[in-house]
């Protein structure tokens, strides 16, 4: 007797191997939401909950491969994308989703790489996000990202906001459908997380600063999104879904190690996963 397939959903991210991020973190994220996550690796990483030491990421062909030969056995309902670490993953991420532009795509512009410690590390980062803007954005049906580092890059001069009503109109006139910027200034002491849509829809949800020593804010948002997505919600449901998901995670965080918090994902199941 066999039961009835789950959504799928397809990560592409990296392994992290202390399970506080990327594609082990992602994995159960989805599953706790009623999701099945297949997995294209874009990096494996050296980290523990405090730091990451050092990133290796997958040979692009490599990635293509994986992610093609995944969706040529099986129909995915959503795609996370996130870890994306040289403009060649983004090249080829943007090429498979650009094949696959029916399925709803989320785009999580989170900080996963080292900082960089010198000039040609910084070239590369810089080069990396103009791949990522030019690449990966316009195939997105949702963008994530925390406001504090959408207003960094565009005082930074990367994105133009310009002549536009919020910097994340910036994000949506480069190509993104849906901005989703997390933990925008309302007024002082006040913050949300703010929604903005194709025809000037704006839904705002406010936000508390997590525990100390929680780092992961965007990360469970993003995938509980990818998982609401898959099951069919509309946009703006899906994210209030999530983000009421990624509050009772991070709401229940345990300390593992010496390093940041990690949400307790097993620790608190949305209702109506079942579907």
């Amino acid at each position: 007797m066999t039961s009835a397939t789950p959504p799928l959903a397809l990560i592409f991210g990296p392994v992290d191997p202390s399970g506080s991020d990327g594609i082990p973190a992602d994995a159960v994220t989805t599953a706790q939401l009623g999701c099945h996550s297949l997995v294209a690796v874009t990096a494996l990483t050296v980290q523990d909950t405090a730091a990451t030491e050092d990133v290796q990421p997958v040979a692009p062909d490599f990635l293509d491969d994986q992610a093609r030969c995944l969706l040529e056995d099986m129909s995915v309902q959503a795609i996370k994308v996130g870890g994306v670490y040289t403009t060649e993953t983004a090249s080829a991420i943007a090429q498979v989703a650009a094949d696959y532009s029916q399925v709803p795509l989320v785009l999580h512009l989170g900080h996963r790489m080292p900082l960089p410690v010198d000039a040609a590390s910084q070239d590369d980062a810089e080069d990396l996000l103009a791949a990522t803007l030019e690449l990966l954005l316009p195939q997105a049906d949702v963008v994530v990202i925390e406001s504090i580092r959408l207003n960094q890059w565009i005082a930074d001069g990367h994105i133009d906001a310009s002549d536009l009503a919020t910097p994340m109109h910036a994000l949506q006139a480069a190509g993104a459908d849906w901005v989703l910027a997390l933990g925008s200034q309302q007024r002082p002491g006040h913050r949300a997380h703010t929604l903005i849509g194709p025809d000037g829809q704006t839904h705002t949800w406010a936000w508390q600063l997590p525990p100390e020593r929680n780092a992961d804010v965007g990360g469970v948002l993003a995938a509980a999104l990818t998982a609401r997505l898959a099951h069919g919600d509309e946009m703006p449901q899906a994210v209030e879904r999530a983000i009421a998901y990624a509050d009772r995670t991070i709401g229940i965080s345990f300390l593992p190690g010496m390093g940041h918090r990690v949400p307790n994902r097993l620790g608190d199941t949305e209702p109506g996963t079942s579907e």
